[in-house]
């Protein structure tokens, strides 16, 4: 199988897969045309043009670009593996990244390195602790994540370093982690009010149901995302079962959303290298996907990273077919815990219709990311982001470094300007 670049000023044309777009309600055989970053064309047959670059999806499965909401790249000390090449790899073409050490340098730091060249687009969480840190207060933080706030202000009160006063506000959200720290309830109130009426995620680390149902109990209404729901499953704080329960009832209110592992909801319950989840937790996590109290699965990262998580990227797209196969879900639904679900939860918390209309569809005008899958193997076998190969048979190309952008509240960038800095550079 050949995988030669697109030509200049051509289509990516993928002819014959199993295209499989919840949004749309498509899941049949299609061809799907690609062209300037976004999808031109997805019809039953697309006659090809000179210039076109084809690609046959026969016998595979196309699925619009997977979301992972929860994976873990390069956080802290992350030097020794690539998480961006794995991600890339297994599928994945946008993720946000939730260290909860992150300050409001993170931006400017991730910024730079798009600047440079990465695989995929992403996103990061800002810790709980950078925000509360500041001298600024909660009207005043309102107006810096909204874009509002005195650029003279912010470096008086939030950081005297221009560039991280410009880019701060380019993030997704804000991680509360139990692990890393515990927020008193005077600093969640803080949090709750920033995050819910600045339009930024607010995902608190769920492992122990005690802390769960007490941020749960904190929100008074406001939106909170359950990062990693399943943890509760697995028996670290009590039985899993009826963890799992008391987790999985929260979900049930309108203004809590979260997330299951990939690697959790397989038939092996989990890597043993993270956690794996008591069987019966695991049957509850089923009911709660077959009724629609859970609608992500997540990976968390990848099992050879430092910041490894709970579970792995590699078995995002086996989950998903796993989940048709058991009869949990039919593929379609599957399929949409990755692509059009997380987009409506992105565009409904942040106030920005950006993320549906751009992100988890196949759709004329959205963006060109396509996972295309092999049921058989579980794998992927091309990984396109932006309309360029990131991906080939599970490995990164040389050719997708450049592909991704950054992922913020106000949607994606191209290009930050952080990585082109050299020393004694100001942003404006």
């Amino acid at each position: 199988m050949h995988c030669p670049p697109p030509a200049a000023g051509g289509r990516l044309l993928l002819q014959g897969g199993l295209v499989v777009d919840p949004k749309n309600g498509v899941e049949e055989p299609r061809d799907l045309a690609l062209l300037g970053g976004v999808v031109h064309s997805c019809q039953p047959h697309i006659p090809t043009e000179p210039g076109d670059t084809v690609i046959d999806c026969r016998g595979l499965y196309v699925f619009p670009g997977l979301i992972d909401m929860h994976l873990h790249l390069g956080d802290l000390f992350e030097v020794s593996t690539d998480p961006f090449a794995h991600a890339a790899a297994d599928g994945v073409t946008v993720a946000f990244s939730p260290g909860a050490g992150n300050t409001l340098l993170a931006p400017s730091l991730l910024g730079a390195e798009f600047d440079r060249g990465l695989p995929i687009s992403a996103g990061v969480y800002a810790g709980a602790p950078a925000l509360l840190a500041t001298s600024l207060d909660d009207e005043e933080l309102v107006s810096y994540f909204t874009g509002t706030l005195a650029r003279e202000v912010a470096l008086q009160k939030l950081s005297r370093n221009p560039i991280g006063v410009a880019t701060g506000m380019q993030i997704i959200g804000i991680k509360d982690h139990m692990g890393h720290f515990i927020l008193s309830d005077e600093s969640a109130e803080r949090i709750f009010s920033v995050t819910s009426r600045a339009g930024l995620l607010f995902m608190t680390h769920t492992q122990d149901p005690e802390h769960a149902c007490r941020m749960a109990a904190l929100s008074k209404g406001r939106p909170l995302y359950l990062g990693h729901a399943s943890a509760a499953g697995c028996g670290t704080f009590g039985d899993g079962a009826a963890d799992m329960k008391q987790v999985l009832d929260l979900l049930a209110q309108p203004n809590i959303d979260g997330e299951l592992l990939a690697s959790m909801m397989r038939q092996n319950r989990g890597c043993r290298e993270g956690l794996r989840i008591d069987s019966r937790a695991q049957q509850l996590c089923y009911q709660a996907l077959a009724d629609g109290r859970v609608q992500v699965l997540a990976s968390d990262g990848q099992g050879d990273a430092t910041m490894k998580g709970f579970g792995d990227s590699r078995d995002n797209i086996p989950a998903l077919f796993e989940l048709c196969d058991l009869g949990v879900l039919p593929l379609s639904k599957a399929v949409a815990l990755m692509t059009k679900n997380p987009a409506h939860i992105l565009s409904a918390r942040t106030g920005n219709p950006w993320f549906e209309q751009q992100l988890g569809h196949l759709g004329c005008g959205a963006a060109a990311n396509v996972t295309v899958a092999d049921r058989h193997t579980g794998r992927a076998i091309y990984t396109i982001v932006n309309g360029q190969l990131a991906a080939f048979e599970s490995r990164p190309l040389r050719s997708g470094w450049g592909a991704g952008r950054l992922v913020c509240r106000f949607g994606s960038l191209p290009r930050t300007g952080v990585g082109d800095c050299s020393m004694g550079t100001v942003l404006p």
